[in-house]
């Protein structure tokens, strides 16, 4: 019980900060939202440059992984199979190791 004690005060410091941190701006994405909508295709492409992307973000700001104008579920379907989300492509069956 005493050690319970001594770092609940670290915890809820901890837990505080972490509060606090998460605050951010909110973005203006209107402009982003008109013109074309992305659909299970261009989900799919998105998700297979998408490792691609993610170097490239650090470096430009008008790079982001995920598209803001997208139709919704299709598109999320899409880029979780182009990026490998279910394990396709690495999975256990793609390569076997010769005895």
């Amino acid at each position: 019980m005493k050690n319970v004690k001594k770092s609940l005060p670290i915890i809820l410091g901890l837990l505080l900060v972490v509060m606090f941190s998460s605050c951010s701006n909110k973005e203006v994405i209107d402009a982003c939202l008109d013109g074309h909508t992305f659909g299970f295709w261009g989900g799919l492409w998105h998700g297979i440059i998408a490792p691609v992307d993610f170097v490239l973000m650090f470096f430009r700001d008008d790079i982001t992984i995920y598209a803001q104008n997208t139709n919704g579920a299709w598109y999320a379907f899409g880029f979780l199979l182009g990026s490998g989300g279910w394990g396709f492509l690495g999975g256990k069956g793609v390569c076997k190791k010769n005895k």
